[in-house]
């Protein structure tokens, strides 16, 4: 068992953080990596990139949002409990270097992803400038943890609630107009990673996205989370999860990421049922 030593609810109750005993996963783990946490002996096997860790205390760092069957259990474990599984670290962690000006671009729970990622380009000499952006306010995380990694940060809500009313991609627009980038990274959701791609490649700047399509095994032998980059197959959990935002196919995945829904929401609302009479 991997056991939680820390818990915190975040956003409006549905974006939890864990903190889990997984020194070996600690030591190996680079910023862009990600693990499969299953919860029980009949769960599933989800993947969440690792937000952050701590050598000292052996521990990873993973935050996720109650969409489904499967986090909805996750939600339910407490500090002292752990998870039956973790596996990891897996895929390949960014490539980091001194590049000049950076600019990193998160949505929603894509922030816990970006985080270590600005954090590391930061430490590389870059000059980075950030752009986060949520639904509303009650739902932003980690905007102290970006500001302290960052050497400016903006701040968007759909709603207008808090910061820029919008969508990054109006801010990103205007760094880029203004500026020289040489690097945009873009974390969040497929929607979200694909207009800021279109933004950037009308500015020819380089920009990686991270990928986080259905995965199984995590080790690429199943096939499950392929997707197409530049008209070639390629596998997220072990060719990715990072990849040339200009050559997703982002229509191809979202089609993907749908495959399911139908059963997904059953599933849900079985096991809501469920609960919800004992």
């Amino acid at each position: 068992m991997f056991k939680i030593v820390n818990r915190e609810v975040m956003g409006d109750g549905t974006i939890i953080m864990n903190e889990i005993v997984a020194p070996k996963i600690a030591q190996k783990a680079r910023p862009g990596q990600f693990v499969i946490l299953k919860a029980n002996e009949t769960g599933e096997r989800i993947p969440l990139t690792i937000s952050d860790i701590d050598l000292e205390q052996g521990t990873i760092q993973v935050i996720y949002m109650v969409v489904g069957k499967s986090t909805d259990i996750f939600k339910t474990l407490k500090v002292g409990d752990g998870f039956q599984d973790v596996i990891g670290p897996l895929g390949k962690p960014t490539h980091i270097e001194k590049l000049g000006n950076v600019v990193c671009v998160g949505g929603g729970t894509g922030v816990a992803v970006l985080f270590p990622i600005t954090r590391g380009f930061k430490k590389a000499g870059n000059k980075v400038i950030s752009i986060i952006g949520s639904r509303s306010k009650n739902l932003m995380i980690l905007e102290d943890k970006m500001r302290a990694a960052s050497d400016e940060l903006h701040v968007c809500t759909d709603d207008g609630s808090y910061g820029h009313k919008g969508f990054v991609t109006d801010i990103l627009k205007d760094i880029l107009e203004n500026g020289k980038v040489d690097l945009v990274v873009g974390i969040g959701p497929v929607p979200m990673m694909k207009f800021v791609a279109e933004v950037t490649k009308k500015y020819s700047v380089k920009t990686l996205v991270s990928l986080n399509p259905i995965m199984i095994d995590g080790t690429g032998m199943c096939g499950c989370c392929r997707v197409s980059v530049g008209g070639k197959t390629e596998f997220a959990c072990v060719d990715g999860p990072e990849f040339d935002g200009h050559q997703v196919d982002f229509d191809g995945l979202m089609k993907r990421l749908r495959g399911y829904e139908a059963e997904e929401k059953e599933a849900y609302n079985d096991y809501c049922a469920c609960r919800d009479k004992k």
